[in-house]
């Protein structure tokens, strides 16, 4: 970074345990964590598509790029202790809502299988001081009333991933049971937290059924943008936003732990919630002079909430942290890296870096600064 922030001095030099690095947000955190100085490790099943962020820009920013199956519990323990990190970051999970609907026993065993073989890496790893669980803002069982949710908020779901990622949040809860640690004789009864954030956006993110990256492979293959639920609100935020939140969340973790609640939101305010069509028109203005033409098919399955909004109120007063870009600011940064890419002369590993600089410094939060 050109310059130390504060928020740098805690990840300078810290050995940082990444699983799901290959996978978009996993690329851009480490990325991020690489220019602070920490060490990542990652470890992933596999790259999840071609082209990748991974692959653009984020196997130059880990130390140990490890290949094992998030499920299989004892690979991730030797995995974790052999690197003897200070400090875990849970991302690896299968995130996507519609393939959840096709093959529900996968998700459910990724994203809570997998989510306990990780805990309980962690609490035989002495060296580890805090874990941080990413789930999802789909946690929550929505009645689709517009109700922003709350940390506090019954959790649950009408479909396989939010009903995973629910399951995610309880298997984590019992991991910061001290009663528990008691009893199961836990070498490491470090500290657990859970980030929820969803609907993230950003450069590099080719993912099968979300919205931007099918409206990038529409533009690179000349045909439709394909709409499922035109008028679906989500709200629309960029990957760095959440990523900031986690950042600071797990700094607060390994410093102050007894001030942290258990779990945050990390959402955008609400002038961030948009409909899907008003978002990729803005995206294919922004776009030019590539372009694409729109086809709404509309989706029957009843698989995804209409609405969905958070509540980070509790994020601002407990760490700081608020959201830097409104949404059209960040379409206009995807827009930005996905022409540079598709022109075929950037060097994408400093445009992503360049990106992650104008964030910190001119986003919202001192500490990035």
């Amino acid at each position: 970074m050109t310059k130390a922030s504060p928020i740098a001095h805690t990840y300078n030099g810290l050995r940082v345990f990444v699983t799901g690095h290959t996978g978009f947000k996993g690329a851009w955190l480490s990325l991020w964590l690489s220019e602070m100085g920490a060490h990542v490790a990652g470890f992933s099943t596999s790259v999840p598509t071609t082209p990748s962020a991974f692959e653009l820009f984020g196997a130059g920013a880990v130390k140990r790029d490890l290949r094992g199956d998030i499920t299989d519990a004892p690979a991730v323990l030797a995995a974790m202790q052999d690197f003897a990190p200070d400090l875990v970051f849970h991302l690896a999970a299968q995130p996507i809502v519609r393939r959840a609907v096709r093959d529900p026993l996968e998700s459910f065993s990724v994203n809570v299988i997998g989510t306990a073989a990780v805990l309980e890496a962690v609490r035989q790893t002495p060296s580890v001081r805090a874990c941080l669980v990413i789930t999802s803002d789909k946690v929550y069982l929505n009645d689709n009333a517009g109700r922003a949710f709350t940390e506090d908020d019954r959790l649950g779901g009408h479909e396989p991933y939010g009903a995973s990622k629910a399951a995610a949040e309880i298997v984590t809860a019992t991991y910061r049971s001290a009663g528990f640690h008691r009893g199961a004789g836990s070498v490491n009864p470090c500290v657990v937290a859970t980030a929820r954030a969803g609907n993230v956006i950003g450069g590099g993110d080719w993912a099968a059924d979300r919205l931007i990256p099918d409206a990038v492979r529409a533009i690179t293959e000349g045909t439709p943008i394909i709409i499922r639920n035109p008028r679906a609100t989500r709200p629309w935020q960029h990957v760095l936003e959440p990523l900031g939140g986690y950042l600071l969340f797990a700094d607060r973790l390994l410093s102050s732990p007894e001030t942290m609640p258990p779990a945050l939101n990390f959402g955008p305010g609400a002038e961030a919630e948009q409909d899907v069509e008003t978002v990729v028109r803005r995206f294919l203005t922004e776009m030019q002079p590539f372009a694409a033409d729109l086809r709404i098919e509309p989706d029957t399955s009843g698989a995804e909430a209409t609405r969905l909004m958070v509540d980070s109120s509790l994020a601002r007063r407990s760490l700081g942290w608020a959201p830097a870009w409104s949404w059209d600011q960040a379409i206009a940064r995807i827009a930005d890296w996905h022409r540079a890419l598709l022109s075929g002369d950037a060097d994408i590993a400093a445009l992503t870096r360049d990106q992650i600089r104008a964030y910190r410094e001119g986003g919202t939060v001192d500490a990035f600064r």
